[in-house]
């Protein structure tokens, strides 16, 4: 598959970047279902009451209504988030929007929640008789009127074949989401949530999503709120409005939220505060900007118990996956600690790079 998707690329990269993915996801889904590869022990990681092979994750958008999540554990996953699904199917924005910022190694999209609805995704996931761990990253619809109650429907959706949801309020492309993020708002929508979690009968955790274009009075409330009302970790961060100067791609300025290389300064501080405010009392897991070992360790160092990828993918290929996790195996085994002794242990210095 890692040979395959090398021969792919430049094919790939000939078409439109929502075409490519379709393309790809194409792909996946016809892919012999093999065992994931084994991993180092070193790499495990025991969090969220789950037990995860490794630290390293496929972030949510890449298989957006669960069709290829056990295509993706084969590549050597330790665990893969799919959606953002909502409860009713929804197209999402007009097209193009989707764009590879080739120069820069970054993605801007506008994606907008296109998703098929909660029940395709559900009878998939249900089919699913293996052991990986699969997050589910639920959204409301555009045009709902009690948003809130979106992510209510969500966690019942999916709450025997999730093994974990994450509460998605910082995507950049559904006009008003991230007002989800105000502490008033977040307040009830997490209290509603853990509600209805709570009467499952398998507790599931719950994991909050933010963004990276957050002041740290915002970050103050928000990390306030999720501790407050008891949420299980969050994630940080979702992709950014912001544009760098350095860009020089000539799709920096298409509207959307831009992913890859160009987020990991931003992602990495944000990561970093958030665990100095955190204090201990839940995970992280880190996301933004992760296209090697060393990017993937900084996140650790900065924060994360567990970190996720994607857009590298796109010019990278899966073989990054086994590149980072041996890189890291190796690293700890030459230091001779637990991945536990790499998380936060540089977060000070991140939270002011």
């Amino acid at each position: 598959m890692i040979s395959m998707y090398k021969f792919a690329k430049p094919f790939l990269h000939l078409l439109d970047a929502e075409d490519a993915h379709q393309a790809t996801i194409a792909l996946l889904k016809i892919l012999p279902r093999l065992k994931p590869p084994q991993d180092n022990s070193n790499l495990s990681v025991q969090t969220f009451g789950l037990s995860f092979p490794n630290p390293i994750g496929l972030a949510a958008g890449f298989d957006k209504d669960a069709e290829v999540f056990e295509a993706m554990l084969t590549l050597g996953f330790g665990f893969v988030e799919v959606g953002t699904l909502t409860p009713r199917a929804q197209p999402g924005n007009p097209r193009p929007r989707a764009f590879r910022l080739t120069p820069d190694r970054g993605v801007i999209n506008r994606y907008g929640f296109n998703n098929h609805g909660h029940a395709p995704a559900r009878a998939r996931l249900e089919r699913y008789r293996q052991s990986g761990i699969i997050g589910v990253n639920i959204g409301a619809n555009k045009d709902a009127t009690d948003r809130i109650q979106d992510y209510v429907a969500g966690i019942d959706a999916f709450a025997t074949v999730a093994s974990y949801f994450t509460i998605n309020v910082s995507s950049p492309n559904t006009p008003g989401l991230r007002d989800l993020q105000e502490p008033k708002m977040l307040t009830e929508l997490l209290a509603r949530v853990i509600e209805i979690r709570n009467k499952q009968n398998f507790y599931k955790p719950i994991l909050l999503k933010i963004a990276p274009d957050l002041s740290y009075a915002q970050l103050d409330d928000i990390v306030h709120v999720a501790r407050t009302r008891g949420v299980d970790g969050m994630i940080v961060s979702n992709t950014t409005l912001a544009r760098p100067r350095m860009l020089k791609s000539p799709y920096r300025e298409e509207a959307g939220g831009l992913s890859g290389a160009p987020l990991f300064n931003a992602s990495t501080r944000i990561l970093a505060q958030t665990y100095l405010r955190v204090e201990n009392q839940f995970p992280l897991i880190g996301v933004g900007g992760i296209d090697s070992p060393e990017t993937a360790r900084i996140k650790i160092e900065a924060g994360a118990t567990l970190v996720q990828l994607y857009s590298a993918l796109i010019y990278e290929g899966h073989e990054l996956i086994e590149k980072i996790k041996n890189d890291l195996s190796q690293m700890l085994q030459r230091e001779g600690i637990p991945l536990s002794e790499l998380v936060g242990r540089q977060a000070r210095h991140y939270a002011q790079s």
